[in-house]
């Protein structure tokens, strides 16, 4: 169900209509605000000119996430693949002990 959110980002109001519910969107909305504010800190910048560089810069954070989370994806795949080596040789090695024991009696 589409929720309508009034909120108010860098002093102008605005009505998002979104389907991730009204508390998703307020806190988009405040770290937008923060972001704005954060950028603007001592800079004295256009409200457009500092729209476009905080964007930058959120664009900027989640390339460096979706990179890091690419790097850990990878890590992990590699890990299960090596899991399942090892779990191979494993079993190759139970096996070859118990043809040992075998071979004893």
């Amino acid at each position: 169900m589409q929720s309508r959110v009034n909120v108010i980002i860098g002093g102008a109001s605005y009505t998002l209509v979104s389907t991730d519910g009204e508390d998703q969107i307020r806190k988009l909305a405040e770290y937008v605000n923060e972001r704005l504010e954060e950028t603007n800190k001592g800079a004295h910048l256009s409200r457009l000119d500092c729209a476009v560089l905080t964007a930058m810069n959120i664009a900027d954070d989640l390339m460096k996430e979706q990179s890091s989370s690419e790097n850990l994806r990878r890590q992990i795949k590699d890990m299960v693949e090596e899991n399942a080596k090892q779990k191979q040789e494993l079993s190759k090695l139970r096996q070859e002990l118990f043809k040992a024991q075998q071979q004893k009696k």
